[in-house]
C-alpha cells in the first residue's frame, strides 16, 4: 500500500513530475508529460503497478528537505551503521524526461536495496526488458508500445520474477549516480550523455528564479516554496498549468470522489498566474497568455472549462478498473467529465488575471484584448443561465452566487481596461450588464433574514466561495453583508477550525459520501478576516494552515483534522495559490486587481 499522502514530495522538470516517498520510492511518474500514462503507478495500487526505490535495507530514521529554494529533493537516511543522502532531481531543458538519483555516503557503511519495477500504461503493461550496450555503456531498457525507459548507473540490478533488484553497500565518501530516462521507443538509442548531467545547472536555475521573488509577506519561505511548486506544475514549453500532477487521490477515503487533475483549468491557471504576477514573475504570465490565445482560439461558444497541457480539447472521462486506487478508493479516473460543463465563473478569474498583468506593467496585447472582448460578449448572452459552478457539481445546474460574482468581475475588469488602461470597447453596454449582474446577486443571492449571501438562489445554504466577495472587490470587507457571510461560514462550514466548501448533506453536488475541509477555502477565510479588519484571527488561522504543510512545505487539496492526514490530489495548485493570496492579504496588499465598490 502507498504511503500517507503527506509522506510524498514533488520533483519535476516542468514537463512532468514525480512523487517521491519518504521511503525513497518513486511511486508516481507519468512519462513523458503530466497527463501521459504513468510508468510508476504504485501510488494508486501496489508495487506490482510500478515503482523505483533506493533505501536502506533495515530500519532507519529519515529527514528530508529541498536543497535551498530549488526543486531538488534531499533525503537523509540514518541507520545504526551510518548515514547516506539520496538526492532526487529531474534536470530541465535536456529535451527528454530524466530522473536522476544520487546516493552519497556521509558516514559509516549503509546497506542499500535497489528496486526498479516498470509497468507502463498506469501499471497495466509488463514491458519487454533487456540489457543493452549504448555507446559503450551498459544499460537496461524497458519497452512497451511508444515508451522506452532506460536505467543507467554504476550497478545495474538483476532481473527476477519481472522485477529488477540489487543490494549493495554505500560507504563514507562514496557517490553513486543512477538515472531513468524516457525516450520514444521507435527512435534508435544513441549516446545518452554524461550520467547526471544537468543536475547542478537545474539547481542553480531554480535558486536564481526563487531569488527574483518580490514578496515581502509572512512565512516567506513557505510562500516561495508554494511559488516553486506552482512553477513545477507549469509546462515550460506550452505554458499550460496543471491543477495537480496526480489523479484519483481521494477526497473521501474508500469513496467515489476521485478526480483527474492533470489538466489545465482556465480558472486554476488564471489564479496561479495572479499569484506569480504579484510575486514579480511577469514572464510566466506572458507564457500563459500565449497558451490562452492558442487554446481558446475560435468561436467563443466553444470555450471549455479545462484543456490538455498542449491545448487539446477532447478529455473524456473513463475509469481504470484494474487499479485498486489509493487506499482502495475507486474508481481511478482518467480524463475529467467537467470538460462538458458550463461554469459561468471562469471568465472572471481569467480577465482578473489579465487585468492585473496590465496593471502591473505588462504591455497590452491587441490580440489578447480582442479575445477578451469576444469572450465577454458571449458571457453577456448566458450569465443568467444555471451552471455547474466553481465546484463542478454533478447534480442539478443552479444559479450559483459565486458564478454571478465572477461574471460581474469579468465585466468589471474589461470596463477598467477601458477606463484605466486606455483600451477600447463598448463600455456603456458593459456597465449596464455589470449593474444587472450586481442587482441579481443582491436580490437572489442574499438572505436578508440571516444577513448572509447564499450558495444559489434556491437555498439558504452557504458556500465558502462566497468569501471571494470582498477579495474580488464586489463589496468591502467591512460591509455588514460580508460580515454576516463570514459569520454564517463560521457557523455552518467550520470543522475543527477549518473550512468546508459546502455541506455535502445538502445534496447539491449529486454525489454520495462526505469530504473534508478544503484548504483553499480556509485560506480564503484568512483573506476575508483581513479584509474585515480581524487581523488577529487572520494571522492565527494562517499560522495554523502553514503548520499543515508537510515536512517539505507541500499541501494537498483537503485536510482531515480528525485523522490528521492530507486528503485529495497532491500537491494541489489551488491550495498553494490560495496560500500565496492569503499571505499578500496579510501583508496589506489588495487581494484583487480592483478596489472594492461601495454599495
Amino acid at each position: 500500500m502507498a504511503l500517507p499522502i503527506k509522506e510524498y514530495a514533488l520533483i519535476g522538470d516542468r514537463r512532468t513530475a514525480a512523487l517521491v516517498g519518504s521511503n525513497g520510492s518513486v511511486d508516481w511518474l507519468c512519462l513523458p508529460g503530466f497527463d501521459s500514462p504513468a510508468s510508476f503507478a504504485a501510488l494508486l495500487g501496489t508495487e506490482e503497478n510500478g515503482f523505483w526505490r533506493l533505501a536502506p535495507t533495515g530500519s532507519y530514521q529519515v529527514r528530508r528537505r529541498y536543497i535551498g529554494a530549488s526543486s531538488a529533493l534531499e533525503t537523509t537516511f540514518t541507520t545504526a551503521e551510518g548515514e547516506i543522502t539520496l538526492t532526487d532531481v529531474m534536470p530541465a531543458g535536456d529535451g527528454r524526461a530524466d530522473l536522476v538519483r544520487i546516493l552519497r555516503g556521509v558516514r559509516g557503511r549503509v546497506q542499500v536495496a535497489h528496486a526498479w519495477v516498470v509497468r507502463c500504461d498506469y501499471g497495466r503493461i509488463l514491458p519487454w526488458v533487456r540489457r543493452e550496450e549504448v555507446a559503450g555503456e551498459r544499460v537496461i531498457t524497458a519497452v512497451a508500445g511508444p515508451d522506452m525507459l532506460v536505467l543507467r548507473g554504476p550497478r545495474l540490478p538483476e532481473a527476477s520474477d519481472h522485477r529488477h533488484s540489487d543490494v549493495f553497500e554505500v560507504a563514507e565518501g562514496d557517490e553513486l549516480v543512477f538515472a531513468t530516462s524516457w525516450l520514444p521507443s521507435y527512435r534508435p538509442l544513441g549516446d545518452l550523455g554524461a550520467l547526471g548531467a544537468g543536475v547542478e545547472e537545474t539547481i542553480a536555475a531554480d535558486e536564481e528564479w526563487a531569488q527574483r521573488c518580490a514578496a515581502d509577506v509572512p512565512h516567506r519561505d513557505i510562500v516561495v516554496r508554494s511559488l516553486q511548486t506552482l512553477r513545477l506544475m507549469t509546462d515550460a514549453e506550452t505554458g499550460g498549468i496543471v491543477a495537480a500532477p496526480t489523479t484519483s487521490l481521494p477526497e473521501d477515503f474508500g469513496g467515489e470522489r476521485n478526480w483527474d487533475y492533470r489538466y489545465c483549468w482556465l480558472r486554476d491557471a488564471a489564479l496561479t498566474i495572479s499569484s506569480l504576477i504579484r510575486a514579480g514573475y511577469a514572464e510566466e504570465a506572458t507564457l500563459w497568455r500565449e497558451w490562452l490565445l492558442r487554446t481558446v482560439a475560435g468561436d467563443p461558444q466553444d470555450l471549455q472549462v479545462l484543456y490538455g497541457i498542449d491545448g487539446r480539447r477532447r478529455l473524456g472521462e473513463y475509469t481504470l478498473d484494474d487499479l485498486p486506487g489509493y487506499a482502495n478508493s475507486r474508481p481511478v479516473r482518467i480524463g475529467n467529465a467537467a470538460v462538458e460543463q458550463l461554469q459561468n465563473d471562469l471568465l472572471g478569474e481569467v480577465l482578473d488575471a489579465l487585468y492585473l498583468d496590465r496593471a502591473l506593467g505588462a504591455e497590452p496585447d491587441p490580440n489578447a484584448w480582442s479575445l477578451q472582448r469576444a469572450l465577454v460578449t458571449e458571457l453577456g448572452k448566458h450569465w443568467r443561465d444555471p451552471d455547474n459552478g466553481l465546484w463542478e457539481i454533478r447534480g442539478q445546474a443552479r444559479h450559483f452566487t459565486h458564478s454571478r460574482l465572477m461574471a460581474w468581475v469579468a465585466f468589471d475588469r474589461v470596463i477598467r481596461g477601458v477606463e484605466e488602461q486606455g483600451l477600447d470597447g463598448p463600455v456603456e453596454e458593459w456597465r449596464t450588464i455589470r449593474e444587472e449582474i450586481r442587482e441579481a446577486i443582491l436580490k437572489d443571492g442574499y438572505d436578508e433574514t440571516r444577513n448572509t449571501f447564499v450558495q444559489h438562489d434556491a437555498t439558504t445554504e452557504v458556500d465558502a466561495a462566497l468569501l471571494m466577495i470582498p477579495m474580488m472587490g464586489f463589496l468591502p470587507g467591512d460591509d455588514p453583508r460580508v460580515l454576516g457571510t463570514i459569520k454564517a461560514v463560521e457557523e455552518d462550514l467550520m470543522r475543527d477550525g477549518l473550512v468546508l466548501r459546502y455541506r455535502t448533506q445538502s445534496g447539491v453536488d449529486g454525489l454520495t459520501g462526505d469530504e473534508h475541509p478544503f484548504l483553499a477555502c480556509s485560506f480564503w477565510l484568512v483573506a476575508a478576516y483581513a479584509s474585515a479588519g480581524r487581523w488577529d484571527d487572520a494571522n492565527a488561522l494562517f499560522d495554523r494552515l502553514v503548520g499543515l504543510t508537510n515536512d517539505v512545505g507541500l499541501l494537498s487539496e483537503e485536510y482531515d483534522p480528525v485523522q490528521d492526514r492530507m486528503v485529495g490530489n497532491f500537491p494541489q495548485a489551488f491550495s498553494h495559490l490560495a496560500l500565496i493570496h492569503a499571505a499578500f492579504a496579510l501583508a496589506g496588499a489588495a487581494p484583487s486587481g480592483a478596489a472594492p465598490v461601495k454599495g
